[in-house]
């Protein structure tokens, strides 16, 4: 199920929603915060990262019809290692975590969409995880492109090269090439 089907299934069910406007640079959630709240992106684009030694390192994007969330918050109730910072202005529908649990829970339907809705999150995970561990610049860039082609139109180079763990000059040159 795409997200904006999603979405508009928690409206016809009544989920508590609210809509939120971030400005650029502004902040979703911080790293050591209870953020457990799922965010439908309308429009705007958010990255999500962590820091190590003071460096960022991007971990996922969120744009217009994405669904983000702190998921390691969410799922064990844990303040998140993660940062959700608005990359522009960005519009977000806000669903709370207790809302959004009840629901799944209300009818087997929901209860398989959420376990489909996971099994894609741990599959995008894995696919991540190949693109860290992949040496060759070329290579990452590729997977990444094949993968999600609407995120070269929606975010700023800078960010993706960070993301590929690459010089936004070697991202220049590969995607000229």
């Amino acid at each position: 199920m795409q997200p904006a089907a999603l979405l508009d299934l928690l409206i016809q069910n009544g989920i508590a929603m609210q809509q939120q406007v971030y400005a650029r640079n502004a902040y979703l959630c911080h790293a050591g915060t209870m953020a457990t709240d799922i965010y439908y992106i309308e429009e705007g684009s958010v990255q999500v990262y962590v820091t190590d030694q003071d460096e960022e390192q991007i971990i996922r994007f969120g744009y217009a019809g994405n669904i983000i969330v702190a998921l390691d918050a969410f799922l064990t109730g844990q303040p998140t290692s993660f940062y959700m910072q608005a990359i522009k202005k960005t519009k977000v529908h806000i669903i709370r975590k207790e809302a959004f649990m009840q629901w799944v829970y209300s009818d087997i339907a929901y209860t398989q969409l959420w376990a489909r809705l996971m099994e894609d999150l741990v599959v995008q995970q894995m696919e991540r995880e190949i693109d860290l561990l992949t040496t060759a610049p070329k290579t990452r860039y590729e997977r990444v492109l094949a993968r999600s082609p609407q995120l070269f139109q929606q975010i700023p180079n800078k960010y993706i090269a960070s993301y590929l763990r690459m010089s936004p000059e070697t991202l220049s040159r590969l995607k000229k090439s």
